[in-house]
């Protein structure tokens, strides 16, 4: 291993920082035995504006590593039995073909597969898996704002707030700036328990007053008031709204879609090898 090192260490001093510069010749930086590692090899495992020191070090041990394999897959061979090689040897073509024919289906999966899920598809599913998508959870549609407690304008913002036609929303939006936090988009369910991680002041004790349908909650603490307002609540045990679920039962429906045209195209190509004397199967 100090061989190889040094051999490294003579190969930059000798072209000082350009360690990548292209060599026709193909001269070596290392070898074991009969096998020869080469300046294209190492080529990018030195991120740019590395130093020269920290380069060494990266490429001295990326070669002591490559060194390493090649002694102990020469020491192994020598010293594992033959049946054992053997049996390493089929894994190693079963894993190649394995990825081969992996990368080759993906890559026909991914030009036929149909990948939009249509309401009414992912409504069906919803239905037949509908006792799957009970909530283990208390969900909101909620919005909040989070300010100082001496914020300017108060009454206008708690009014606007409260009010939220479209032109209180944009005049909302338009001095998020002073906010501390908030979310004006009471369309999307949210779980309770994230809900308390923005929302600190929340605790048992006011969570009752929260879980009301079209309530208007106001909080604070001893530097911010929280205005909040709930849309529409789904507690624990009720059956997810199929809007918050509808994320998951695409990526199922898809994935179902996938291992059908899997086992089509395997059908399909292996038809085809059949028909044209590719495949034969001798009785």
């Amino acid at each position: 291993m100090k061989k190889v090192a040094y051999i490294v260490l003579v190969y930059f001093c000798a072209v000082s920082c350009k360690f990548f510069k292209s060599a026709d010749d193909r001269k070596p930086i290392a070898s074991v035995d009969e096998s020869f590692l080469y300046e294209e090899d190492i080529e990018g495992i030195v991120p740019d504006g590395t130093s020269k020191e920290d380069s060494t070090l990266l490429v001295n041990a990326y070669i002591n590593r490559w060194a390493s394999q090649l002694i102990l897959m020469d020491k192994a061979l020598l010293n594992l039995s033959e049946e054992k090689q053997d049996d390493f040897s089929k894994l190693v073509e079963q894993y190649k073909s394995d990825l081969y024919t992996r990368a080759y289906m993906e890559a026909l999966v991914k030009k036929n597969i149909d990948t939009i899920v249509k309401l009414d598809e992912a409504k069906l599913f919803y239905e037949l898996n509908k006792e799957s998508y009970k909530l283990n959870d208390d969900l909101l549609q909620f919005r909040y704002i989070s300010l100082p407690a001496n914020s300017i304008n108060l009454d206008t913002i708690e009014n606007r707030f409260k009010r939220f036609e479209f032109k209180d929303k944009r005049y909302l939006d338009s001095i998020s700036l002073q906010f501390k936090s908030y979310n004006l988009n009471d369309s999307l369910w949210v779980k309770y328990s994230k809900l308390i991680e923005k929302v600190p002041v929340l605790n048992l004790e006011n969570k009752n007053q929260l879980l009301k349908k079209t309530n208007f909650l106001q909080l604070k603490d001893s530097i911010n008031l929280y205005l909040m307002h709930v849309n529409d609540i789904k507690t624990s045990n009720d059956y997810a709204p199929l809007s918050y679920v509808y994320g998951s039962i695409k990526k199922i429906v898809i994935n179902k879609r996938k291992l059908e045209l899997i086992k089509q195209l395997e059908n399909d190509i292996t038809k085809d090898a059949i028909k044209n004397n590719q495949f034969k199967i001798y009785n």
